[in-house]
């Protein structure tokens, strides 16, 4: 083979070595932009069931309704009716002990707590949601 041929070649095979170097220094895609941004602030408008997450979902013989149930129930009435206090809502939990797994307050103080977080969040006093256990 002939020398000019020789050179050629390993012209070639060295350009081609380089080629995957050099086309990776500069970037031919678009910069990945997500459509929507992701929310500075807890989302609003939460279901009833969100401030009761404490609560058994375990029937109870003697109850109407499961302790869970029965707190949605107390958060729906006192949402669509500003006048009935917490208290008066989440009257059927009034009386209760303390449970003992270790829960912080009684039903009737954490569904009271419940009532109040949705009604500051619902006035927009509050920005970021506060889980009720």
């Amino acid at each position: 083979m002939k020398l000019h041929l020789k050179l050629a070649a390993g012209l070639a095979v060295i350009a081609l070595g380089l080629l995957p170097a050099l086309a990776g220094a500069t970037s031919y895609q678009p910069e990945y932009t997500p459509e929507h941004p992701p929310h500075p602030e807890a989302p609003k408008g939460h279901a009833y069931g969100y401030y009761c997450k404490g609560f058994s979902k375990k029937h109870v013989q003697g109850q109407k309704g499961t302790p869970f149930s029965q707190c949605v129930h107390s958060m729906k009435v006192a949402d669509h009716n500003s006048q009935v206090s917490a208290r008066k809502a989440c009257k059927q939990f009034k009386g209760q002990k303390h449970v003992p797994h270790g829960d912080k307050g009684t039903p009737f103080s954490r569904c009271i707590k419940g009532v109040n977080q949705m009604r500051r969040e619902q006035t927009g006093t509050v920005t970021a949601s506060v889980v009720v256990s």
